[in-house]
């Protein structure tokens, strides 16, 4: 199964889970695969069509339940039962409502043996997107931060070129190769001027690039604009109309959000990301965009990243702004902490801890 989760690490799904299979006879693999891209075949199946007929009577090997139903492809279950599989283990079962236990028991009605979960708390963080907006309809959010060692994203003069090093700047584009949507706020883009594109080594990819504004009110000639993919401006219904056709002349499309306390809902251009497929979220910045989302709780899981520099200032730009609490005991609180280096600089991650009162 741990083979079967490095395997499924391959995939760039979306809006599809991230799916590994290996098949074992006779304690050697005679298969394996992962499910490259949506739309493309699944593990099970290229794990079944490396493993032939050595396939009959052997034991599989799966990170999520097998799919029972047809979508683009064929149920994967009816593949298994076909070979001949005649055991399988799931690390986890599907939250997908045409699924969600059925593929188990399609196996069992067939005699296959089936042992769940094995391996789960590693196939549900894998796949942590994919439940996210499977249970709840919204995506899942990431909000990164790189800033001195007191807290600092910008000196005074706005600067912030680099604050951390390029190990650090080398991982953030490992993380934006995974999401569907970066989002930044308005004075980000015009102070940074980013493309927002995920340079891998031998690629560059291009998830949607959205920028909240209260008013629309832009420079044409922003970098991201001139780059492949879409480019999503999100703003008040009060936005500039004139400022906004400009925009769209130039390729950018406008989504209208409601506001909050004058600002744009970050929890309502969250939905309408869902709705357009979008799975997983990354907030780049800035301090005030970080704030309304952290306001609004639409925030599942945060990453600092902490360079080994002092900046200082009251004038200075700090990390999250707002109006901030009132007391420590009503603070945002994370678990299951995760502390990286990245040479010098220092990334601790961890899940936001949800109030229910």
């Amino acid at each position: 199964m741990k083979r079967a989760l490095r395997l499924a690490r391959r995939g760039r799904t979306s809006p599809n889970p991230m799916v590994g299979a290996v098949i074992v006879r006779d304690g050697a693999i005679v298969g394996e695969g992962f499910h490259p891209r949506a739309g493309a075949p699944h593990a099970e199946i290229y794990a079944l069509k490396e493993a032939g007929n050595k396939a009959r009577g052997a034991t599989m090997y799966v990170t999520l339940e097998p799919c029972c139903h047809h979508g683009r492809t064929s149920p994967c279950t009816e593949a298994i039962i076909e070979a001949g599989i005649a055991e399988v283990y799931v690390a986890m079962t599907d939250p997908d409502p045409r699924v969600d236990c059925n593929g188990l028991e399609q196996l069992k009605a067939a005699g296959v043996r089936v042992h769940y979960p094995l391996c789960e708390d590693e196939a549900q963080a894998l796949n942590e997107a994919y439940i996210k907006h499977r249970t709840t309809g919204m995506p899942f959010v990431v909000l990164k931060l790189a800033m001195s060692l007191d807290g600092k994203i910008a000196t005074k003069t706005g600067d912030s070129k680099w604050i951390t090093n390029e190990r650090s700047r080398a991982y953030v584009h490992r993380l934006r190769s995974r999401v569907d949507a970066i989002i930044i706020g308005a004075s980000t883009a015009r102070a940074d001027n980013p493309k927002l594109t995920a340079r891998m080594r031998n690629k560059v990819l291009y998830p949607i690039r959205v920028i909240v504004t209260k008013t629309g009110d832009l420079p044409f000639d922003l970098e991201m604009f001139r780059e492949p993919g879409e480019t999503y401006i999100a703003c008040c219904n009060s936005g500039d109309t004139e400022s906004l056709v400009k925009l769209e002349r130039i390729g950018a499309r406008i989504i209208r959000l409601r506001s909050i306390g004058g600002r744009a809902s970050i929890a309502d251009l969250m939905h309408k990301l869902a709705s357009m497929g979008c799975l997983s979220v990354l907030i780049e910045g800035g301090s005030e965009l970080a704030a309304s989302a952290l306001a609004e709780q639409v925030v599942d899981k945060v990453i600092f990243f902490y360079a080994p520099r002092i900046i200082g200032g009251k004038e200075a730009l700090g990390a999250i702004g707002g109006t901030g609490i009132e007391t420590v005991s009503s603070s945002i609180e994370l678990d299951r902490i995760k502390v990286r280096r990245f040479g010098d600089d220092i990334a601790v991650e961890g899940y936001i801890v949800h109030r229910t009162d």
